[in-house]
């Protein structure tokens, strides 16, 4: 029987879940590497289930604090405020080239919108456990759509489109410049899509690949595995190099504008930097 991976009530993996037939795909996968592992270092502690983080073009690091039902504001200098509440299940977050804040809600289904100022609005809703995002080169949103194992790219006047299907509990995705998408999987692996929707397993190293997906060059992504306790650099051909570990249930990923990374563990209820891999 599968396990149920969950926590604070967010239940990210599906019992008697099976890996589709590509998982087969992943099995001449090269074996991970190890490079010079960095050390994590506490920036932010006292959160509540963070998922889903993103910096502005000012520094501000954004944080969706999943079991307060907020979006958290960190200053460069460290200080905290609250950009958002009265949230259900803040998952994925991400901002725009215009610097509006969208966030996903995985107990609402749907996408809200805030402008820098706060305001919000309803971006697209009907949608089913929404939980990674991230933006694509054409400037449409990419929302992990778990429950029906879809990646969707959601136009900027609400217009949404399917980027990718057929995968295994998608929580995080990230297009890489050639248009390519790395899908991040709950129930185990790592996808590739390239030039059709259907997505195929690239690696099937991680325990529980969560939904910290980020771009790393131009055919690799950095990926959490919330089932396990590393940061790892995943490329498109599958092959697999660990730059960080020790860290309490990872779950959210983004990159600082220094080049470092920025973690944010369920384990610790914390938010950690790891230096420019």
């Amino acid at each position: 029987m599968k396990r149920i991976i969950s926590y604070a009530g967010l239940v990210l993996g599906v019992a008697g879940a099976a890996m589709p037939a590509s998982a087969a795909q992943a099995d001449a996968i090269p074996r991970t590497q190890v490079a010079e592992r960095q050390q994590p270092i506490l920036i932010h502690d006292g959160l509540s289930s963070p998922v889903g983080m993103a910096h502005d073009d000012g520094g501000n690091l954004y944080v969706a604090n999943w079991s307060a039902g907020t979006v958290l504001r960190f200053a460069p200098d460290g200080r905290r405020s609250v950009f958002a509440d009265g949230l259900s299940g803040p998952s994925g977050l991400a901002i725009s080239r215009a610097g509006d804040i969208y966030v996903a809600s995985y107990s609402e289904d749907l996408v809200w919108r805030f402008t820098p100022s706060g305001k919000r609005s309803v971006f697209v809703r009907g949608l089913a456990t929404p939980a990674g995002l991230s933006f694509d080169a054409k400037g449409r949103l990419l929302i992990a759509n778990r429950r029906t194992h879809q990646i969707l790219a959601a136009h900027p006047n609400g217009k949404i489109d399917v980027a990718a299907e057929g995968l295994q509990t998608p929580v995080g995705a990230v297009e890489l410049p050639n248009g390519d998408i790395l899908v991040s999987n709950i129930a185990g692996g790592i996808s590739l899509v390239s030039g059709r929707l259907q997505a195929r397993t690239i690696n099937a190293d991680l325990a529980s690949p969560g939904p910290g997906i980020v771009r790393s060059g131009a055919d690799a992504a950095y990926v959490v595995d919330y089932g396990g306790t590393t940061i790892s650099k995943v490329d498109r051909n599958g092959r697999r190099t660990v730059i960080a570990d020790g860290l309490s249930s990872p779950v959210g990923l983004a990159l600082a504008p220094d080049g470092s990374l920025v973690v944010a563990t369920w384990g610790a209820n914390s938010v950690f930097r790891i230096g420019r891999p």
